[in-house]
């Protein structure tokens, strides 16, 4: 064997060896390209239309896009928004143009991590869409309805790519070990089954992550009679470290977070531990939890229980002097009480409404009795006149004192749920809204 640098075989990693190259080998994604589906359809008839695949990592987006393009017999021109820029654009539409007009063939321009373009990249596309120079297909882990222009996002049809099953990484771990073509069936590699439950799990629904996972443990297995094996104890040094998929400004991050939140305002204490822990896994900042945590504590709690701020904002200080894993703990505990307490968005409504209105409605003056009075001018000028001291009156309140402004005389914002602390407020309002009716009437007395 020659010892030549350019004649040895170039090495291709297991998950670029064992990409699926026809729709028939391809994993999941049954909803989209299965019998009688519109993509498969639309694929079979040859009818393209540009579209967007989304969906997390390692699920075929590319793969799906290579399949689709040899299907049809068109050129396929990739691009990645990560590399690129408005020349690698200008080149693959040149491309693209000398297909169409010299050898009459469609072009799929396959743009993965389309939502790293700028509003400027986006758009030229969007020519070359028109009219047909290309069929645009862009790959995305990012909600396109937010990472997209409307004027592209209107032009293609989105797909949504769903995490691979348990039981489809299973197979294709089964599948990568058995072929000795391009997989590691000349190894003889054997894997037990609770291995591969090991790996299916570790991959998290991510085939390509999978097949980068075999591929370590291989190297690492030991050798028994010939045979290459992976056992539980040989997954449990390539995982170590290892963290669930979870991108801490991407799509997962708020779906995880939004799980999170509901979770506590819905009462669910397992389901709340759960997403805290899935997030604590994942590589959250356990400081972003906490603060996540003081809003819920405020936004679905409010004064139907005041202590869970205090526990949560306790929860806070324990994860800053302390850090991992006591600060994770009581984050846990903090997690586990906001979800059984009283609930009330009391507070968080009365917020809002009150902030609306000063934001729409006029800067209303301060009313002369509620004035500062300082100085002899301002007394004169009537600040502070007739204000009464609600200290000395009994009870520390006055009847029918008026503290907004005049022409907000009577509006409500805050009103009390029955549930929790928040029922005794609700009943001392109600309790003060009586002695201000009571001295309404007796001012109607004294005038009489």
């Amino acid at each position: 064997m020659s010892n030549d640098l350019f004649s040895q075989e170039v090495y291709r990693p297991l998950a670029a060896r064992m990409r699926p190259d026809s729709l028939e080998s391809f994993y999941g994604q049954q909803h989209l390209i299965g019998p009688n589906r519109p993509l498969r359809d639309a694929i079979d008839n040859g009818t393209l239309h540009s579209m967007v695949f989304w969906g997390p990592p390692g699920v075929g987006k590319t793969t799906l896009a290579k399949i689709i393009a040899a299907r049809v017999d068109a050129h396929f021109e990739s691009i990645s928004a990560v590399l690129s820029g408005v020349k690698e654009i200008r080149a693959s539409i040149a491309k693209a143009v000398e297909q169409r007009d010299v050898r009459g063939r469609k072009t799929i321009l396959f743009v993965d991590e389309v939502h790293r373009f700028n509003k400027s990249q986006q758009d030229a596309f969007l020519p070359f869409v028109e009219d047909g120079t290309v069929v645009f297909i862009g790959a995305t882990t990012e909600n396109p309805s937010f990472e997209l222009n409307n004027a592209l996002l209107s032009r293609c049809r989105v797909y949504v790519l769903k995490t691979l099953s348990e039981d489809d990484i299973k197979t294709l771990v089964q599948r990568a070990i058995d072929d000795s073509v391009i997989g590691l069936g000349g190894q003889g590699l054997e894997l037990d089954d609770k291995a591969l439950s090991l790996i299916a799990n570790a991959a998290d629904g991510d085939a390509r992550r999978a097949l980068n996972l075999l591929e370590i443990a291989s190297d690492l297995s030991s050798q028994n009679d010939g045979k290459s094996i992976i056992d539980q104890a040989t997954l449990e040094q390539v995982l170590v470290g290892d963290t669930r998929r979870f991108d801490k400004g991407g799509e997962y991050f708020y779906d995880q977070i939004s799980a999170l939140h509901k979770s506590i305002r819905g009462s669910s204490t397992d389901a709340s531990l759960y997403w805290l822990c899935r997030m604590l896994d994942g590589g959250c900042d356990p400081l972003y939890l906490a603060r996540r945590l003081a809003r819920i504590a405020s936004e679905d709690i409010g004064n139907a229980d005041p202590r869970a701020l205090e526990i949560t904002l306790n929860a806070w200080s324990v994860q800053e002097r302390l850090g991992s894993p006591e600060g994770e703990l009581a984050l846990a505990q903090a997690v586990a009480y906001l979800a059984v307490a009283a609930k009330s968005n009391a507070v968080y409504s009365a917020f809002n409404e009150a902030m609306a209105d000063v934001r729409s409605l006029p800067s209303y003056d301060v009313p002369m009795h509620l004035r500062n009075a300082p100085t002899e001018l301002m007394k004169d000028l009537d600040y502070g006149k007739e204000y009464q001291y609600a200290h000395n009156h009994e009870s520390g309140y006055v009847p029918g004192e008026k503290y907004l402004p005049d022409e907000l005389e009577g509006k409500q914002y805050y009103f009390p749920t029955d549930r929790g602390l928040e029922k005794k407020i609700g009943e001392k309002l109600d309790y003060l809204r009586s002695l201000d009716d009571t001295g309404a009437l007796n001012e109607k007395k004294d005038n009489s």
